[in-house]
């Protein structure tokens, strides 16, 4: 079975929950950093904390759903490795597959709700990388972070 990494901060928390379920429902092993309540907290802990797995490369994938999505996409793309793809609709999340090779999802709990994210995760997960000129360009990023860990 497939593990990935699942986070949210107090905004994604129910989003998160639900999600949760989902993916064991389709044969996903989510592995949850938290949070667990709906109490207040920071997301730069958490997106930081799966970043930092997929970036180490113990885990493959990773979704993080907050409030908007904004805050997470942010900390977990600074992360050497880490494609984290915001996605509101189905489009973005089989293109950020597609050409980018996304590995962390990201999904902002007041854009999408639940039915739309089960599609949006569905997709995401069962889209495969096209290579081609796409890898061609995954590879100057990967150059682009060797420059900036100088």
């Amino acid at each position: 079975m497939n593990v990935i990494l699942i986070a949210s901060d107090h905004g994604g928390f129910r989003l998160k929950e639900r999600l949760k379920k989902y993916l064991k429902d389709i044969g996903f092993i989510p592995k949850d950093l938290g949070t667990n309540s709906l109490d207040s907290c920071d997301y730069p802990d958490l997106a930081a904390e799966l970043a930092g797995y997929i970036s180490a490369g113990k885990y493959k994938q990773g979704l993080l759903v907050c409030k908007s999505g904004i805050g997470n996409s942010i900390v977990a793309n600074r992360f050497p490795g880490v494609r984290a793809a915001l996605c509101y609709n189905i489009r973005a999340a089989r293109l950020s597959r597609e050409h980018n090779d996304s590995n962390v999802l990201v999904l902002g709990a007041i854009f999408v709700k639940e039915n739309l994210a089960k599609r949006i995760l569905r997709v995401w997960l069962n889209t495969k990388f096209k290579a081609g000129r796409h890898k061609r360009r995954l590879n100057k990023i990967r150059q682009i972070e060797k420059r900036l860990k100088r």
